[in-house]
């Protein structure tokens, strides 16, 4: 195992910690990615021969010095590859490592009576398209004709998913800076089944991203959704306890943008496009990444008035915002709610 999966076990609205707990996790090795808004890869290949120890005994370590430092417990998965890894996160528990072996015939055994929405990447839709034909576990995945899948969900998603149920790794762990992206989170008084209460803090989360990026003068070129679920029966699919489930979405946008209607859109797109069913939501978070200073962004040229218009109000809705708070303007949808 050379790969951590870590996650933090923040606060709520502590999301501004993680960037020195990432620093901690660099105390050990260079390669670390960040996975907002409370996780991390970290590629510990270099630091097990540094230190003379293996993954799972660094992972004590990080975990004694998370405490110690900044009193927050971690959850720790550990495997050979970054979506290995990932998939053991989802069977750890504070105060342990959940470690997937090195062995072919065991990461295979290891993955088989997992459900198929335990793969990152794999969203609902897809699920439910698999599961349909009783392909509900990776076993049955790993099992199943490539020609089979690649006609139920497509030739390029069907051979990775084929390759991942067999225990096929060929990600990586990218280094990159969480202090280039911006994040909010709505989190609800309780699980929220509503799926218009959960659009509203959507457009609530995508109006502050908006007008926090044009306070900095800055555009995103990318847009990540994280909704947080209760944890439910239905839907635990490997987590312990009462550690909620979260389903995270990332969309490149067609340009970069700090415009609020653009940005509501893209969140609602990825929203629909999880085709959640009465599921108990807990929080939802959305983040810019790929920040960029605003003057020098191209933008494609239009005539549309009604887009130019609307871009107007916009400057002189933050202009009022600067100078009476917050809350002085505001679209109709969350007038007279607390967002």
């Amino acid at each position: 195992m050379t790969i951590l999966c870590v996650r933090f076990q923040l606060p709520p609205a502590s999301e501004a910690d993680l960037p020195q707990l990432l620093g901690m996790l660099e105390e050990f090795t260079p390669v670390v990615q960040a996975l907002p808004p409370d996780g991390a890869l970290a590629d510990l290949r270099g630091a097990e021969r540094y230190f003379g120890r293996d993954a799972v005994d660094l992972a004590s370590v990080i975990r004694v010095r998370s405490l110690a430092l900044y009193g927050v417990d971690c959850v720790i998965g550990a495997g050979p590859g970054p979506m290995l890894a990932r998939v053991a996160l989802r069977d750890a528990v504070p105060g342990t490592t959940c470690a997937v072996p090195d062995e072919p015939d065991a990461v295979v055994e290891f993955l088989a009576e997992k459900p198929v929405a335990a793969l990152p990447g794999v969203g609902a839709a897809t699920a439910r398209t698999l599961d349909d034909y009783g392909l509900d576990t990776l076993g049955r995945v790993a099992a199943a004709p490539l020609s089979t899948l690649q006609r139920l969900v497509g030739a390029k998603t069907g051979r990775e998913l084929h390759e991942k149920a067999n225990g096929v790794d060929r990600g990586r762990v990218v280094p990159n800076a969480v202090s280039r992206s911006l994040a909010t989170e709505r989190p609800f008084g309780r699980d929220e089944l509503d799926p218009d209460r959960h659009r509203r803090a959507l457009l609530s989360a995508a109006e502050e991203i908006g007008a926090r990026l044009r306070a900095l003068d800055k555009v995103c070129r990318t847009l990540t959704l994280t909704v947080r679920y209760a944890d439910l029966p239905h839907s635990r699919t490997g987590s312990s306890g009462g550690t909620p489930i979260a389903t995270t979405r990332s969309r490149k946008l067609n340009e970069p943008t700090a415009h609020s209607p653009a940005l509501t859109r893209a969140a609602y797109g990825m929203y629909e496009g999880l085709g959640l069913q009465r599921a108990r939501v807990r929080a939802i978070a959305l983040r810019a990444e790929g920040l960029d200073p605003a003057d020098q962004a191209s933008y494609q040229l239009t005539f549309d008035p009604v887009d130019e218009r609307v871009r107007r109000i916009e400057e002189v809705a933050d202009r009022a915002r600067a100078k009476f708070g917050p809350r002085a303007v505001m679209p109709g949808g969350l007038a007279g709610r607390a967002a």
